[in-house]
């Protein structure tokens, strides 16, 4: 006996982005959220820059041109916050 699997690569048909949340509705009618605070780049982001996005590639993930972020559907379902980069400033001797 033999088992068929479909296994369908998640994209996304749209999102929203909410004082709280990143909300992503996916194509197969999948809805996926995660915090906002996931993207420390947008929940510095004023209002405006939030909504500014663009789906790329063939749904894949989106683009935030005016922060420099971009965000997979991939990370969103598999639990990939973005991390605040360390500043390593030298010590004065």
């Amino acid at each position: 006996m033999s088992t068929v699997v479909n296994i369908i690569e998640p994209r996304l048909l749209t999102i929203k982005v909410t004082e709280d949340e990143i909300i992503a509705y996916l194509v197969d009618g999948r809805t996926v959220s995660v915090p906002l605070i996931w993207s420390w780049r947008l929940s510095e982001a004023t209002e405006k820059q939030r909504q500014n996005f663009e789906i790329i590639g063939d749904g894949q993930g989106v683009h935030w041109s005016d922060i420099d972020e971009d965000i997979s559907i991939d990370g969103m379902l598999y639990g990939s916050p973005a991390r605040r980069p360390h500043n390593h400033a030298k010590q004065a001797a």
